[in-house]
């Protein structure tokens, strides 16, 4: 399991389990083990789900650490497979069969990974035009999924409080209705400091689910 990963993937379940006052330990342990199963992709998404239904408390969580175990496959899995197996029919029919799994937060954690691999910093701005594309007349998917972080791109200069009471007025695609807080807090503060975590549990109206997703986030940066 790659290590970041596993380190993301704790920092979030801790941070959750805290705010919502539930007990972590072994829903943790089970779900770190069905990542570390050595089994392909399929079979290691069934074994997650299984753990996610064994632990319904934790369900809110299920699909952006769905994301989480496509990084950990891309990460550190697909090392131990043939060098074009991204490209392989096996591949194509694994990405038809969960098509409509996880969330727009793979996006953000690919854009990441990319930026570490070229040794730049993350930015808002970079993310929207340069990853994501969303500039260009062939990806309008992505505009419309993206349009009120294109629109409001100056809360990432602006404070915790504002993204949060900005956020309840707008009119966020679905795929990012759950994902906007915690995308634009992490731009303002990529470096996941307490202040800004302290500050997301003050002013956020889902602290749970938006602080653990920003713990991620910054995990996997960091």
């Amino acid at each position: 399991m790659d290590n970041r990963v596993k380190k993301a993937l704790s920092a979030a379940i801790n941070r959750y389990a805290e705010t919502e006052k539930v007990e972590a330990g072994s829903f943790q342990t089970e779900l770190i083990a069905a990542f570390e199963l050595d089994v392909n992709f399929l079979d290691k998404a069934t074994a997650f789900d299984a753990v996610f239904d064994s632990y319904p408390k934790f369900d809110e969580l299920r699909e952006i650490f769905f994301d989480l175990l496509m990084v950990n496959f891309f990460s550190s899995d697909v090392q131990k497979l043939e060098d074009d197996y991204l490209e392989s029919d096996e591949w194509a029919n694994i990405e038809e069969e969960t098509i409509d799994r996880g969330t727009e937060l793979l996006n953000l954690l690919l854009y990441i990974k990319e930026c570490h691999d070229e040794d730049l910093d993350p930015e808002l701005g970079d993310f929207l035009k340069e990853f994501l594309l969303v500039e260009d007349d062939e990806f309008q998917d992505e505009f419309e999924i993206y349009e009120e972080l294109i629109s409001n791109q100056q809360l990432a200069e602006s404070s915790i409080e504002e993204i949060c009471k900005t956020a309840e007025t707008l009119n966020v695609s679905e795929e990012m209705k759950d994902l906007f807080v915690p995308f634009m807090a992490f731009f303002l503060d990529t470096e996941g400091s307490a202040e800004t975590i302290k500050e997301l549990i003050q002013f956020s109206r889902n602290k749970s689910f938006d602080s653990a997703t920003y713990i991620l986030i910054t995990t996997i940066n960091n």
